[in-house]
């Protein structure tokens, strides 16, 4: 529709040089025929009218029908040379308010049709970075994944609204230019079209230039935005090492080399208008000068009329000849950024659904067998030949030194990753098999690092909830130990909470993600080292709490602490991604082991400083 309305804004713009130059020649033969009723003999006078008249219905033969028609009826209407002057100017602005409302309505499709593509894709961009696995995000900063939905998306936009509308309003101007101004003299207008062709080379090469400064600009922006986001994200880091002049000199570094590169791709453009200026120029000129000498010496037929509707044709084609470059900039930048979305957008996720996924209800018996991992592009080997059988209702800790791949295991079973080799089931099944939205919504994980969003605590904690419910937010809340608290907040549990937390202690914070977890009322539950900033005393409430909370549900507690006080079914000692012992407390401790140091060594601590 965007297209049509292009074609009829321009078709009735098209038409007002017509009537003009029949205007202007009326007004010519009007005083023509005036200074000769005055000077000239009537035969003279009568031959000199009529070669005039055979010159003016040769030049109407070449208009539009419509404009033929208007000609006829004012013609036929015989109105006073004013009442024809009027007639004609009427009409002129009538054509005007056409192509005027029909340019709205171009602008209307075109650029909407744009913001909805706009809004499609960054839509589509989003949902396929949920999808990706988590080795990509390990390996892409957050700053660009930003820059590219916000800045390419938009260049891409300006693409597939503006570019696509100037670019069509070109060809159909030119288009419509070229049909009647061939019609009315091909010989002028070969004349004043001979400028195009340098200016057609002039933006071929210029627009070359401009693609390989628009991929550089683009990659330099992403620099900018995430060296600009770490430093937001990392202020309390740079503040405490008082850093901030390094990271200002860092992050003035990279805006040189965007603005460099920015000056330097708006000196590369600033050659388009002015070239743009100087051919419309100098057709207008060889418009005046070539046509001026056909009038002078009476050649091809040509009169003033026909100079006017030339002059007025080329100061059409002047904007949207300008706009070459414009639009040429736009879609070689819309080229360079659609191709980095496309870097993202093509990239596969490794963790898949399966095609026919399976979603029973989990019971909660665990099964690693013979699991080996490695982290790609760093070439850790986090798990080696890894054993473990959890029944359903076990409460199991994972205890080992930094590094010794307990926290893999948890990322493994909720498939952020898939093993190198060996195979994870739960209830018998492999965890391949189960659908992953499925999986996780059955599975409850406390993260080692945690993670709140600047939302209210009462959002945060119900996170994971499909229907809001208030009455289990706070249920969660006491279970972890942070009601009282909350209830001591300015707004309570409608308190926002800032970005990642900012505003809580580090106890808080994990004590509110536990809260998260335990909301959802899985059959499995993940604690990764979710205990490390809270007190003794809070500890041991936590824990009292969660031994009555998990009774019957499968608990997979991952841990650098031994928790004493909790009754475990099992505890696992890894190390360097093996397994070392397994037993109960009492079992490890008479075996005066790894385990048994460990302990000993947690409660000399202990002893030392009561606090911990």
């Amino acid at each position: 529709m965007g297209l049509a309305f292009i074609v009829l804004s321009n078709y009735f713009r098209i038409l007002s040089p017509q009537i003009t130059g029949y205007i202007v020649n009326s007004v010519e033969k009007e005083l023509t025929d005036s200074i000769q009723r005055r000077t000239l003999p009537s035969p003279a006078k009568d031959r000199s009218i009529a070669a005039e008249n055979n010159t003016q219905k040769r030049n109407i033969a070449n208009y539009d029908v419509l404009v033929k028609k208007f000609i006829a009826a004012v013609d036929k209407a015989q109105p006073s040379f004013g009442k024809k002057v009027a007639i004609c100017g009427i009409t002129l602005l009538l054509l005007a308010l056409i192509s005027g409302f029909f340019l709205f309505l171009m602008r209307q499709t075109i650029i909407v049709m744009s913001r909805h593509i706009e809004y499609d894709q960054k839509n589509e961009i989003y949902l396929h970075y949920e999808q990706l696995d988590l080795n990509f995000y390990k390996t892409h900063s957050t700053g660009d994944l930003m820059s590219r939905m916000a800045e390419d998306v938009s260049r891409v936009r300006m693409f597939t609204g503006p570019a696509i509308m100037y670019l069509s309003n070109l060809l159909v101007v030119i288009g419509f230019s070229l049909y009647f101004m061939i019609e009315k003299d091909p010989l002028l207008t070969f004349y004043v079209l001979t400028p195009l062709p340098i200016l057609a080379f002039t933006i071929y090469y210029v627009n070359t230039i401009i693609n390989k400064k628009s991929e550089r600009l683009q990659a330099l922006l992403s620099n900018l935005t995430t060296n600009a986001q770490e430093s937001y994200s990392g202020i309390r880091v740079i503040k405490s090492f008082v850093q901030e002049k390094a990271m200002y000199s860092f992050f003035e570094k990279n805006s040189e080399d965007y603005r460099q590169q920015a000056t330097g791709l708006a000196k590369i453009e600033s050659i388009y208008f002015p070239s743009m200026g100087l051919m419309i120029g100098l057709s207008t000129l060889l418009t005046i000068m070539i046509g001026g000498f056909y009038v002078i010496y009476g050649k091809h037929h040509t009169d003033i009329g026909t100079i006017t509707e030339f002059v007025i044709y080329i100061t059409m084609l002047m904007f949207p000849v300008s706009a070459i470059g414009w639009v040429a900039s736009m879609t070689q930048r819309a080229a360079a950024s659609q191709k980095r979305l496309n870097e993202f957008l093509d990239t596969k996720p490794e963790i898949k659904n399966p095609e026919k996924p399976a979603t029973p209800k989990l019971q909660g018996d665990v099964l690693f067998e013979n699991v080996d991992f490695v982290y790609q592009g760093t070439g850790i080997h986090a798990l080696k030949k890894f054993n473990l059988h959890i029944k359903k209702g076990q409460k199991v800790a994972i205890i080992g030194r930094t590094g010794s791949g307990k926290t893999t295991l948890a990322q493994l079973l909720l498939r952020m990753y898939d093993p190198t080799s060996g195979t994870i089931q739960i209830d018998g099944t492999d965890i391949k098999s189960f659908d992953l939205r499925h999986l996780r919504n059955q599975l409850s994980y406390v993260p080692q690092d945690v993670f709140l969003f600047s939302d209210t605590v009462s959002n945060n904690i119900q996170f994971g909830l499909e229907k809001k419910n208030e009455d289990r937010v706070k249920q969660a809340a006491l279970d972890a130990c942070v009601d009282r608290e909350i209830e001591n907040f300015p707004n309570q549990y409608a308190t926002l909470i800032g970005e990642r937390g900012v505003t809580l202690s580090g106890g808080q914070k994990q004590r509110i993600s536990i809260a998260r977890s335990l909301i959802k009322d899985p059959e499995i539950v993940i604690f990764d080292d979710c205990l490390s900033a809270i007190d003794a005393r809070t500890e041991k409430e936590i824990l009292d709490n969660l031994y009555h909370y998990l009774k019957n549900k499968t608990a997979i507690i991952i841990t650098h602490r031994i928790f004493s006080l909790f009754n475990f079914d099992l505890i696992v000692v890894l190390e360097e991604g093996a397994i070392v012992e397994t037993g109960t407390h009492q079992e490890l401790l008479a075996r005066n082991g790894y385990y048994a140091y460990l302990f000993h060594q947690q409660q000399q601590k202990m002893e030392e400083n009561p606090q911990i």
